[in-house]
């Protein structure tokens, strides 16, 4: 028997993870065909495709028909920037071993168009895994990714009016969706693709406020961007069914989005659309966790209970998340709790998706894939070729490593980019980036030659967006997190027009530097809650009720060529405030293995320049996930950007604490 994975030709292709952004990466990730011989059980992609394609998904009776066969769709989440390129085939192997024969993935808009008008898509191949793909291109995808997968540089923009028809808005998306669709409308199914189905927006219902109507003309013109791009698959929107249908377009099948009460959902998206067929567009298997929070579990058997009756009431589900993965550096969401306006009520997320889903962070099988793979057993009669579970990836716990060298804020500063503005900028109206702004990372700002009597007041108008530290002549006035109840003061975005006291010291010809996190952007919301503008930008900064004016500031984005030609590393001295401080693994087989970071305080974690991940000490994620793909044979760099007080060393996990 001669099974052959037949070799596509795409015109993306898709190199390892890049330290430029997180991933640089073709946006249609799975292809499905094969051949096997006469005696051996046909592929998923050959029972459908057998006698030629002659339809897409159908969905104009109560059941989907695939190419006029019958299906009913076992997909799940598995988000491509999420996971290293060299687990790609890995992990899809994984979900179509448990029985599933669909793929679902967003597509960040952030990550493809990082400066206005400079698009990357990567340049590698693909994974054949014997797969369909249900995509959801955005532009808005929430995803607990920053800013919505909304790219930053749109807030450049005054009066901008994101995920609405507004003219401005959609030019930009217009001109993103040409070159996206133009890489998409190839691999749809009915061209002999992998694409059976693309959604419009992402859960737009949920933007509707009160009594306001939501902008139903947006989604129209996405619509209308799709088909005009080459678009013919089945088009879905996805929302709560008990929110109501304000995010759905006549014509367009509507899908749910829930975690529990299956048969209340979908008796109401039944009611909704009767002659339809029931489509779970998320099925949460587990829940995403803000820093501070628990970390968020559901045990295997609340989960598979209600997977069970979603399969009972005749439905397809989508499992959001089957693979989490991971929010590499600085590409975290957040909320905003409630109906504020402002960053009251913000609610970062950690870096870790691990989600409790039924694939962990790492890859590792629980007993909700077991789960799984049993419940879809018992429902799918179709006699297709399915593959055995692959092995685990190895994962090691490697020596501890000592802190061998530190550079301090000052020397940071020097070997950075320098603006002078009469007044405080957010990062993303700063003039750099072939003037796309600033998008992560963290902003300083500077005002030297100021005297400072004892015992003066800073004050910082509005609220900081998100965390801020405050130095004087080097030296940290603000005060050292240690408590959940410490995020409440000064330095952080709950308490507006925050104040700190700088000590009972006098100050000559002294330098206030004002180091400014974003923290991640808000990822869902109503409209007004994207407002989401990064460092100080909501008030003044006041000096004993003077305010300050004419500042340096500096961009700290950490880039992995700015890393790599940082110099004048010190011996540490261990001495508290910002300072970034490096080690050396040495390894001889690259292995997965954790970061313990729990000796930490706050800040992230870099490995051979590229942004790894957040940590802090309250939790809930302890320990940083490093997959064998980002190691090197021989010396790894690894730096750690500390806010508070550094550990003298670096420890390794086989597995996370949570």
């Amino acid at each position: 028997m001669t099974v052959r994975v037949a070799q596509t030709t795409s015109r993306c292709n898709v190199p390892p993870i890049t330290m430029r952004t997180p991933v640089t990466l073709c946006i249609v990730l799975f292809v499905v065909m094969a051949e096997s011989s006469s005696a051996v059980l046909p592929s998923l992609y050959e029972y459908y495709t057998s006698g030629g394609i002659k339809t897409g998904l159908d969905d104009n009776q109560t059941y989907f028909k695939l190419n006029n066969k019958q299906i009913t769709i076992y997909s799940g989440a598995l988000h491509y920037f999420r996971v290293p390129q060299a687990y790609w085939r890995d992990r899809l192997r994984k979900l179509r071993a448990a029985g599933l024969n669909a793929v679902e993935t967003y597509v960040p808009w952030n990550l493809h168009e990082p400066q206005e008008g400079v698009f990357d898509f990567g340049s590698g191949g693909t994974k054949e895994e014997d797969l369909f793909v249900l995509l959801r291109p955005g532009p808005y995808i929430c995803s607990e990714w920053e800013f919505g997968g909304l790219p930053s540089w749109l807030l450049r923009y005054e009066g901008i009016k994101i995920r609405t028809s507004d003219k401005q808005y959609m030019g930009f998306v217009e001109n993103y969706f040409k070159k996206l669709l133009e890489l998409v409308a190839p691999l749809q199914f009915t061209k002999g693709g992998a694409i059976i189905a693309i959604q419009i927006e992402n859960e737009y219902g949920g933007t509707k406020d009160g009594d306001n109507p939501v902008d139903t003309g947006y989604l129209q013109q996405i619509k209308e961007l799709l088909t005009g791009n080459g678009i013919v698959e089945l088009l879905y929107t996805s929302d709560t069914p008990s929110n109501g249908f304000s995010g759905t377009l006549p014509g367009v099948l509507a899908t749910a989005n829930f975690q529990d009460q299956p048969i209340f959902e979908l008796s109401i998206l039944k009611i909704f659309q009767p002659n339809k067929p029931l489509m779970v567009m998320e099925y949460w298997t587990g829940w995403f966790d803000h820093w501070t929070e628990k970390h968020h579990t559901r045990s295997a058997a609340a989960f598979g209970l209600v997977l069970e009756e979603i399969l009972f009431f005749n439905g397809s589900v989508n499992m959001y998340m089957f693979h989490g993965g991971t929010n590499w550096g600085f590409l975290n969401g957040a909320n905003i709790k409630g109906l504020f306006s402002d960053n009251e009520g913000y609610q970062p997320d950690v870096t870790s998706y691990d989600y409790d889903a039924p694939l962990s962070e790492a890859g590792d099988y629980t007993d909700k894939y077991q789960k799984v793979k049993e419940i879809i057993a018992k429902h799918n009669t179709l006699e297709i070729r399915q593959p055995p579970m692959p092995e685990l990836i190895k994962r090691v716990a490697y020596p501890t490593v000592n802190v061998t060298g530190e550079l301090s804020l000052d020397e940071l500063l020097k070997q950075s980019e320098v603006l002078n503005s009469e007044k405080l900028l957010p990062m993303e109206l700063l003039n750099i980036n072939n003037n796309s702004g600033q998008s992560y990372g963290y902003i300083v700002y500077k005002k030297s030659n100021i005297d400072i009597p004892k015992n003066s007041i800073l004050k910082i108008e509005g609220r900081v967006c998100d965390t801020v530290l405050a130095l004087v002549n080097g030296q940290l006035k603000s005060k050292v997190l240690k408590t959940q109840e410490d995020l409440d003061g000064f330095g952080y975005w709950k308490l507006k027009d925050s104040t700190l006291n700088l000590g009972p010291d006098e100050y000559k010809s002294a330098t206030l530097e004002l180091v400014v996190e974003n923290w991640g952007r808000v990822n869902y919301g109503k409209l007004y809650q994207f407002k989401q503008h990064k460092g100080l930008w909501q008030g003044n900064v006041l000096l004993n009720d003077d305010i300050l004016s004419n500042w340096q500031i500096i961009p700290l984005e950490f880039k992995k060529a700015w890393i790599q030609n940082l110099k004048s590393w010190r011996t540490p001295t261990s001495t508290i405030g910002p300072k970034l401080y490096k080690a050396l693994l040495n390894v001889d087989e690259p292995n997965d293995t954790f970061v313990d970071l729990r000796d930490w305080n706050k800040g992230f974690v870099v490995i051979n320049g590229f942004v790894l991940a957040r940590y802090l000490t309250l939790g809930p994620q302890q320990m940083a996930y490093l997959p064998a793909p980002l190691l090197r044979k021989g010396e790894n760099e690894i730096l750690i950007f500390e806010h508070f007080f550094p550990s003298e060393s670096i420890k390794f996990a086989t597995d996370p604490t949570f």
